[in-house]
């Protein structure tokens, strides 16, 4: 790469996008790129011409294992869709008239399925113009629904977050109820793919049984049949813990968390906010029963817990920066960083490139047969896929007893 370079961060945030923004600005910097720009507020900043100078923040290898550690997008993220190219050519003009300002060459944004979206129009556009800018998508999605990939960075690290939090929840819980079960509901992220849901099934171990029940999104949710289970469980045991998306919908559409004046907020992609399918549940169960509920919505605690991130997942993460940069720096454009698992046990990972216009737009469900007949569970399928991405940790850097992080300065000129 001649010129320069910028990188972007969109879409929710994860505990190790930050190590794919190390990737690729460690490659970088190996090659001597000059100008090494950060978007930010991704796409939607950058048509602001609002830019960040990495050279700022990242010095030596301590500041790249500094930002290692650092949770959510050091950058600043967005939820910004570019319109369709027919129609809007004026925004595109805009994006490139910015890029050759600054003399970018190559513009990699870190994201999932709308990102990469934002890739491909990108990409499409230079193609149809004549431009001479180059465009690559690094992989970035706890709801781990990108296709091709075997996974994709920042689901791992979640997952571990979730299970480790199902241990500990089902632990507090089974300290009550003697007489009668306290009924505990943990809602998990998860709008349309049951992923993240499933990591519940992780927590199954020799010290722990797991929760009783896992609901996700593939599958209908049927509320009287989940009320007659947690009534023959709450006959049962001294403790009922049952995880469930916020995505479940019943028979005729609607998100269980409207049945309970939920999911109001529409975003820029046109997608409802999800709160409330656990307090919901909890609500109707204790009308149901007459037992003692509770709550619990793990929201954006999954994705922001770099204290307990998977080593696995930033290794990965920060591979999948460096080789797009890598790739972008051998002519390459339109494509995105896909990881491939050789073998999971022993784990061997490997990497290729493949064309945007697989991935983007198309969201990967959970496999059905990783899905229990009844639908009310995850098997062990499930756990020999994701079971070797949540190994290994990186100790956080404490500063006066909390982790430290890197951030992005207040004035920056």
């Amino acid at each position: 790469m001649k010129g320069n370079i910028v990188v972007g961060q969109s879409g929710g945030p994860t505990a190790v996008i930050n190590s794919s923004l190390a990737g690729v600005v460690s490659y970088a910097r190996k090659i001597g790129v000059e100008k090494i720009y950060g978007m930010h507020h991704g796409i939607e900043g950058f048509l602001k011409d609002d830019l960040v100078d990495m050279g700022e923040y990242i010095r030596n290898d301590e500041d790249i294992e500094l930002l290692k550690r650092t949770p959510s997008a050091f950058l600043g993220s967005c939820r910004y869709k570019l319109p369709k190219i027919e129609g809007n050519e004026e925004v595109y003009d805009k994006i490139f008239e910015i890029l050759e300002k600054h003399n970018i060459e190559v513009l990699f944004y870190i994201g999932g399925n709308d990102s990469m979206d934002t890739v491909k129009m990108l990409s499409d556009y230079a193609a149809m113009k004549g431009k001479k800018q180059r465009f690559m998508g690094v992989p970035k999605t706890i709801d781990n629904d990108l296709p091709i990939t075997d996974h994709c960075p920042g689901y791992a690290s979640a997952a571990k977050y979730i299970a480790t939090s199902m241990k500990e929840v089902i632990r507090d819980n089974e300290s009550f109820g003697v007489e009668k079960p306290t009924i505990l509901i943990c809602e998990i992220m998860g709008r349309h793919a049951g992923w993240l849901t499933a990591a519940a099934a992780l927590s199954r171990g020799e010290d722990c049984s797991g929760p009783d029940m896992i609901y996700v999104p593939e599958r209908t949710f049927d509320m009287d049949d989940f009320l007659a289970r947690v009534k023959k469980l709450a006959a049962e045991k001294h403790s009922v813990v049952i995880a469930v998306s916020e995505g479940i919908k019943v028979a005729d559409g609607r998100f269980v968390c409207e049945l309970g004046g939920g999911a109001d907020y529409v975003d820029a992609f046109g997608h409802k906010q999800l709160s409330g399918c656990a307090v919901t549940l909890a609500n109707k169960v204790a009308a149901e029963t007459g037992l003692k509920t509770r709550a619990i919505e793990f929201s954006t605690l999954q994705r922001a817990a770099t204290h307990i991130a998977s080593l696995t997942d930033i290794n990965e993460a920060f591979a999948c920066g460096y080789l797009a940069a890598q790739a972008a720096d051998e002519g390459r454009t339109g494509e995105m960083i896909v990881i491939d698992v050789k073998n999971r046990d022993p784990y061997q990972v490997g990497y290729s490139i493949h064309d945007i216009h697989d991935i983007a737009d198309v969201e990967r469900p959970l496999p059905a047969e990783w899905i229990t007949e009844d639908g009310t569970d995850i098997n062990d399928g499930y756990v020999k896929y994701a079971l070797p991405l949540i190994q290994g940790e990186l100790q956080p850097i404490f500063v006066n007893g909390t982790p430290h992080h890197m951030v992005l300065k207040e004035n920056r000129g």
